[in-house]
């Protein structure tokens, strides 16, 4: 095997790693294109049905403090570790904490909602995003239509 070779198989392979890299990034922003949408259906949904919004707070990551933000909206899981707040925003409610978090409150940041919470946690638990938010509506319960957010959002 001679040296141009070498250099074409390694620049070969240099485009391959690029071309999987550029299509993973396409699909993660296909992913959080979809979910930012079903969030968006849901805030629509939650006002348009009167769903009572909350101050949201956040929670240590031991499990243990409970820390104040400037956050209103709902809480989308049992354990009030996952927001979406009024503006339409995504948040993981869970922050290191400590006294100064505590005297003052945190600020935590959205960050983008994915397609299935839950996945690639040690607990092997997960659940579609739209199930989630669906839940959290009480699916129905105005005896309104409950399409929910396939048709709502175009969300296949």
């Amino acid at each position: 095997m001679g040296e141009g070779d070498d250099r074409e198989w390694r620049e070969q392979r240099q485009r391959a790693v690029r071309a999987h890299a550029d299509a993973d990034a396409r699909r993660r922003a296909a992913e959080q294109s979809q979910a930012a949408e079903l969030v968006a259906w849901f805030v629509a949904e939650a006002t348009r049905r009167g769903l009572p919004t909350t101050r949201l707070v956040a929670r240590g990551y031991d499990g243990r403090g409970r820390y104040r933000t400037g956050l209103t909206g709902w809480y989308v899981d049992q354990a009030e570790t996952r927001a979406v707040d009024v503006a339409g925003r995504f948040h993981l409610l869970t922050v290191s904490g400590g006294l100064r978090a505590w005297l003052f409150g945190v600020d935590p940041q959205p960050s983008p909602a994915p397609l299935v919470v839950g996945a690639g946690g040690r607990d092997g638990e997960s659940i579609p995003l739209r199930t989630l938010l669906t839940r959290r509506l009480g699916d129905g319960m105005d005896g309104s239509d409950s399409a929910g957010p396939d048709s709502a959002a175009g969300v296949r």
